[in-house]
């Protein structure tokens, strides 16, 4: 039957429940207990006289004369209920006229087990919650188009037990980081998502304009230089957990609107940080995965075992690019070393650019196991101090595990003056065509001028966390409503 013609047979179902004088979506619900509660307690709830009320959907029903078994399933369990004509008289005809698999009901009855054993409510009473007008897809018979899950997450979530689990995974990940902040006392706020200057990433933003000042805004590429205001502000511990959003493509890892962890932390340098990120994520681990601090993820197992290496971001590239003096090498040749691993590095960008893209091209997917790196250029990191050791590197570390970029942190930048030039370079990198070179914030070097303390600061992509305590691929399964094409495009 087609999709219209059932679509058609529920409402006439509707309006016979009407014609009874019975609302097909009331207000008002009874519930006793939730499933999971029944069947934690089931055989006290077998012997007791009373009744109890369970509510959810009816998930799929078994007729068998003048009985009918059905599941019902709400956001803590699944349990069967049997409906019986011997007992519900003119109730179960109207259940058998009425009751569709998706509909939402009401139940009240005592609970027993089948002869198989199986935990069961039998029906005493009923009453439509919800009544649903198009029918769930059967086993993704109906939904089997990878992007159409994406596109009806309602429906990925109800039939497949594996991904609603997987959010909830990612909800117990962000709570747990939120209690680790609060335990290391961080302070929680809120920055600008429109912010008149996009800073704190190298990134193209999107772009809006609001009407009644007549200016444009962007939606923040980072929440970076907000945060570090509140450490000039004396609030010495900060973090934010939020939407970001960049204009660039979609791909495996990447998604135009994603979730991130900042946080900033006066007084530490980029060692300090790097020990509170090694405690953090075994810690997250231990809670999330097990006290193995095992992950398996594409089919190798990755484990937090501290200390984790430390490895110097050039190193990277003379072990596995064969650039073996990479502070040697020119940006032109460089960008010959890029063309011929297949890496298009255009005029405008950097040395420093070119050798990330190699980096994340050539190195970082063969780095599966954690692996702190560390001392990146200079050009690519225009907020990180510089290293006294070489002033062409800066203080900086990403924590790297099973080929992803999990976390990005350094020594910030506080001297303003440095800052104001750092800025008015990567302006010069934009006026040759560089999209996603920092602009200067005139705001923010003044509020440096008023003096910011030494800090470190640490960026965690959630969602690639996501990915990786959960073993998928890609990106859009972590996020519940990722960045699609229109369908009418």
């Amino acid at each position: 039957m087609a999709i219209e013609e059932i679509r058609s047979e529920r409402i006439k179902k509707l309006s016979e429940l009407k014609n009874r004088g019975i609302e097909g979506y009331p207000a008002d619900v009874l519930r006793t207990h939730e499933i999971a509660a029944v069947l934690k307690r089931f055989p006290a709830f077998m012997k007791g006289r009373k009744t109890n009320t369970v509510v959810g959907r009816i998930m799929a029903n078994r007729g068998h004369g003048g009985a009918t078994f059905a599941d019902l399933r709400d956001g803590s369990g699944k349990i069967q209920v049997l409906f019986k004509k011997d007992i519900l008289g003119v109730e179960y005809d109207r259940f058998s006229d009425t009751i569709d698999v998706g509909d939402f009901v009401e139940i009240t009855g005592k609970a027993f087990k089948t002869k198989k054993g199986e935990p069961t409510i039998e029906v005493h009473k009923w009453k439509m919650l919800a009544k649903s007008l198009l029918p769930l897809p059967e086993k993704w018979h109906g939904l089997q188009d990878i992007e159409e899950r994406f596109r009806k997450r309602y429906l990925d979530l109800l039939v497949n037990e594996g991904v609603r689990e997987r959010f909830l995974i990612r909800a117990k990940i962000i709570s747990t980081l939120r209690a680790l902040l609060e335990k290391a006392e961080f302070v929680e706020v809120e920055t600008p998502l429109l912010q008149p200057i996009p800073g704190g990433a190298l990134a193209k933003p999107f772009r809006t304009h609001h009407n009644a000042l007549d200016i444009d805004f962007y939606l923040r590429v980072a929440p970076e230089l907000y945060l570090k205001r509140l450490l000039v502000g004396g609030i010495e511990r900060v973090y934010e957990i939020g939407r970001n959003f960049r204009n660039e493509g979609i791909d495996a890892t990447h998604n135009p609107e994603f979730t991130m962890l900042e946080c900033y932390v006066a007084y530490w340098d980029e060692k300090d940080m790097m020990a509170f990120v090694e405690d953090s994520i075994v810690d997250l681990v231990k809670t999330v995965v097990g006290k193995k601090c095992e992950v398996s993820y594409d089919g190798q197992a990755i484990q937090f075992q501290k200390p984790f290496p430390r490895v110097a971001f050039k190193d990277l590239l003379k072990k596995y690019a064969l650039i073996l003096d990479y502070d040697a090498e020119t940006r032109d040749g460089l960008s010959l070393r890029a063309r011929q691993l297949g890496i298009d590095s255009p005029p405008h960008e950097s040395k420093g650019k070119i050798a990330d893209e190699i980096y994340k091209k050539i190195a970082r997917p063969k780095l599966i196991q954690p692996v702190f790196v560390i001392n990146h250029p200079i050009d690519i990191s225009p907020l990180a101090k510089k290293r006294v050791e070489n002033p062409a590197e800066v203080r900086r570390f990403q924590l790297i595990a099973g080929g992803m970029e999990l976390a990005n942190a350094f020594s910030e930048l506080n001297d303003p003056l440095d800052q104001r030039e750092r800025f008015e370079e990567q302006e010069g990198m934009r006026g040759s065509g560089e999209e996603e070179a920092h602009r200067i914030d005139e705001d923010y070097i003044e509020a440096m001028e008023y003096g910011m303390p030494p800090a470190a600061g640490l960026g965690v992509g959630i969602d690639r966390l996501v990915m990786l305590l959960t073993n998928v691929k890609n990106i859009k399964e972590v996020i519940l409503f990722p960045t699609l094409r229109p369908k009418s495009l």
